[in-house]
């Protein structure tokens, strides 16, 4: 059966189809494979040659019993969502960066080569250069993009890309430019709500993004480099990354995807074939600052619970367990024998947290919350702070050789600065460790060493002051301001309990540590290699 694209209208019934690409001749004829099912998700019609209007879903069930020719490409796609997708001009008094940068020197300077020498610079539209007036005049510090969620003029976007706004400007397809007002922005997440005072504009429907997978063809809409709206084709390319600058502030659950995402992409949109919106374009990973096919979109389930937070509440609230969780290495699984890599590895119990109430321990592994398998801390982190504070959650932990189930009430985490922060006498003479900690030297905590580290004050250990970088602890992540608290879980105070422990590991090949850093205690494993 051929089917051409002409037109995309949203109804209530619930279907799917899958689509598989099959061959692409030159630019003009995609052929697809569509499966008919039933799932929870929105439905598309297009007219077929006999005038029929045909339902076509895509899931990513790989069941084929017909083929589609789609001998218009992806152009009604485009067609439907294009209209919806807006360029937004940001003015302020002070320099701000046209695109998120959390990757620091990966990015590079693209304005010069790898020699340092200036490159040919295209002066993006409506940036010529030209000399203020006036006193601090307001003057046009960024551009991005964003996406018509509602026909009252609610959009979203990113938050980088009107932070800092003093004025906002959105420039629609039909190139009307409406004054916009920001109605809440959300740093963690990256995600950001402003308005126009307008009514009937077109607007993207939300898909599920829990239902992407990866392979899945997707399309990229905005304005890169502020040539104007722009289409790219690509794939999801993986799901549930997080950006190398992340940090334990910021919530990232990525959809990676290689469709060509540019400064000036951030905020727009990322659909699905049927013209859903299933992601928000936020960052890239580039040595160049131009797109080499590694693009990051936040899901919309993510996006739109904190935009619904934001028109709700005027911010958003976050649940937290009240622990400090990381991934499971093989060694640490070794070292407390249990099976496999998936699930949140413990580092530390906040005291009088929920978790803490609940019964968890240092050493525990979190493998279930609210019913979901936890692949890793990352999981973890989301779904919980996705959680509303106060809500009562039930999650199993692994603890010695069994499972247990465990309640606990979430409370609110605060994310700012100071709510975010989750000696003992002797010899204080610098110790050299030796066997399987050789190379790492080590001398007694001071008051001044807490200070100068900005570690707790009630800190116990010994604080590592060198390590040789061709040592195993060095491999394993060992590094100058570290205090190590426990050896092989039996809490050290002083070099006196460092050096008694060493001499009870005796020809160990391997050993756990606990360390403390500003940033909370953590476990390592450090291996004679």
């Amino acid at each position: 059966m051929q089917t051409d694209f002409d037109q995309i209208i949203n109804v209530s019934r619930r279907r799917r189809v899958n689509w598989t690409l099959m061959s692409l001749i030159g630019a003009a004829v995609l052929i697809v494979g569509a499966v008919f099912g039933s799932a929870a998700t929105s439905r598309g019609w297009f007219k077929s040659g006999d005038g029929n209007r045909v339902p076509i879903y895509v899931s990513a069930e790989p069941q084929i019993n017909q083929q589609i020719t789609l001998s218009g490409g992806f152009s009604s796609i485009a067609k439907a969502v294009t209209p919806a997708v807006v360029v937004i001009n940001v003015s302020g008094r002070r320099q701000q960066p046209q695109f998120f940068n959390p990757f620091g020197d990966l990015f590079g300077d693209p304005d010069q080569d790898d020699e340092g020498t200036p490159r040919p610079r295209i002066i993006p539209r409506g940036q010529q250069p030209r000399q203020p007036q006036g006193r601090n005049p307001l003057q046009r510090i960024g551009t991005g993009s964003g996406v018509i969620v509602s026909t009252d003029g609610y959009i979203i976007t990113n938050n980088h890309v009107v932070e800092g706004a003093e004025k906002v400007e959105v420039e629609l397809a039909d190139k009307r430019v409406l004054k916009a007002s920001v109605i809440g922005t959300d740093p963690p997440s990256d995600i950001a709500v402003i308005k126009v005072d307008a009514t009937g504009l077109p607007t993207v429907p939300f898909g599920d993004s829990d239902k992407v997978e990866v392979g899945d063809i997707v399309l990229a809409i905005g304005n890169p480099l502020d040539i104007g709206q722009t289409v790219t084709m690509g794939i999801i390319s993986a799901k549930g990354r997080r950006s190398p600058g992340g940090t334990d502030r910021t919530y990232e659950n990525f959809l990676q995807t290689d469709a060509a995402i540019n400064r000036g992409n951030s905020g727009g949109a990322l659909v699905n074939l049927r013209g859903e919106l299933i992601g928000i374009p936020s960052q890239i990973l580039s040595q160049t600052g131009g797109s080499i096919g590694i693009g990051f979109a936040i899901p919309t389930k993510d996006a739109r619970n904190v935009m619904d937070q934001l028109l709700r509440n005027g911010k958003v609230r976050r649940g937290m367990l009240g622990v400090n969780v990381g991934f499971i290495t093989p060694e640490l699984a070794e070292e407390f024998g249990y099976k496999g890599t998936k699930g949140a590895f413990v580092q530390n119990v906040s005291p009088d947290g929920p978790a803490a109430q609940a019964g968890v321990k240092r050493g525990d592994i979190i493998t279930e919350f609210q019913g979901q398998k936890i692949e890793d801390r990352d999981q973890l982190r989301n779904m919980a702070s996705q959680t509303a504070p106060g809500t009562s959650v039930k999650f199993k932990v692994w603890r010695e050789g069994s499972e247990r189930e465990l309640t606990a009430k979430l409370a609110e985490r605060d994310l700012t600065p100071e709510g975010d922060k989750s000696g003992e006498s002797g010899d204080n003479k610098s110790s050299d460790a030796g066997g399987v900690l050789s190379g790492v030297r080590v001398e007694n905590l001071t008051p001044d060493i807490i200070q100068r580290y900005r570690l707790p004050a009630s800190a116990k250990g010994v604080v590592i002051t060198g390590v040789d970088p061709n040592s195993n602890a060095a491999v394993a992540g060992l590094a100058r301001g570290m205090v190590i608290e426990e050896i092989a879980r039996q809490p050290i105070n002083n070099l006196s309990d460092f050096n008694a422990a060493l001499q009870k590991l005796g020809n160990k090949k391997s050993v756990l540590l606990s360390v403390l850093t500003s940033q909370g205690s953590s476990y390592i494993v450090v291996k004679e290699e």
